[in-house]
């Protein structure tokens, strides 16, 4: 079976690096740094008080 595919001068997207962005830029548009890991149960009720 026969797959068409086609070539191009431009370079892939994931080769290409990502452009620089200021840290107040990147938490105006994605918030605070949140944990890997959800608190449990007491950590949020002992941050709470």
């Amino acid at each position: 079976m026969f797959t068409p595919s086609y070539r191009t001068s431009a370079p892939d997207r994931w080769t290409l690096p990502r452009p620089y962005s200021d840290a107040s830029q990147r938490y105006m548009k994605f918030g605070a740094l949140q944990p890997m890991d959800e608190p449990t149960f007491w950590e949020k009720l002992l941050r709470a008080i």
